[in-house]
């Protein structure tokens, strides 16, 4: 009886979160493809692209590591550049704290697993009535990390026989990021968050450039955030 309880629970969370991770499907298999030809191409055997993207699972980092992998090893520039990238992921923890609360055994592959995707379902998606809160978001989690790991797979074993320019695939995931920004703005209530994200993005993007800009945008979001969102939380409630 409880196994059929728990299995009760499962698949409609499975059946909810799917949708939402099917965006994330197209573009983590073009860019996991991408990588896996990348690595292929630099001369690893077909399996390390799927190690690398099930043990370090951060997109931008598993690029970048594959310059490092082929150049002189050096362990210090290797650590700051890899915080640098992996520096936002802190915000994102920071936001998710009160959901990840009282998860259980769900909390360990909830913090593993959460990339820039999986924190932008999870964090705004209204969970539909019925469906287990930790299961739905444990199933985004489970199934973009499937979606990278077996697209990195898959290009690594098609590398040696395939060869083709990927330029341009990154902006898949820049496309997919402002469609999930166009559903945010659309359920919003109102668009002050929304709308100072972009301008906070805008000015750090002109004083600290394109490669520099995403730490300091996202740590001034959070004190901005931060600093009305008593404020904001009474407003609504008055509404």
């Amino acid at each position: 009886m409880k196994e059929k309880r728990r299995q009760n629970l499962w698949l409609p969370a499975l059946r909810a979160a799917f949708p939402y991770t099917v965006p994330i499907f197209a573009g983590f298999w073009f860019m996991g493809l991408a990588y896996g030809l990348l690595m292929s191409k630099e001369g690893f055997a077909f399996y390390w692209p799927m190690l690398m993207a099930m043990t370090v699972f951060s997109g931008s980092v598993e690029f970048v590591a594959v310059k490092l992998l082929v150049g002189p090893f050096n362990l210090v520039q290797s650590f700051v550049i890899t915080l640098f990238i992996c520096a936002r992921h802190l915000f994102y923890g920071i936001s998710m704290l009160d959901r990840f609360r009282g998860m259980g055994w769900k909390k360990i592959p909830l913090i593993y697993g959460m990339c820039d995707e999986t924190f932008s379902i999870n964090y705004t998606t209204r969970v539909p009535v019925g469906v287990d809160r930790g299961l739905f978001m444990l199933w985004v989690t489970i199934l973009d990390y499937v979606y990278w790991v077996t697209g990195a797979a898959l290009g690594g074993l098609v590398g040696p026989v395939l060869s083709f320019s990927t330029k341009g695939l990154d902006f898949v995931m820049t496309a997919m990021f402002v469609v999930i920004y166009v559903e945010q703005w659309l359920k919003e209530r109102n668009h002050w968050g929304s709308v100072l994200g972009i301008c906070l993005a805008i000015l750090f993007l002109l004083i600290f450039g394109k490669d520099r800009f995403v730490v300091p945008t996202m740590f001034a979001m959070l004190v901005c955030f931060m600093g009305v969102r008593q404020k904001i939380e009474i407003k609504e409630e008055k509404q």
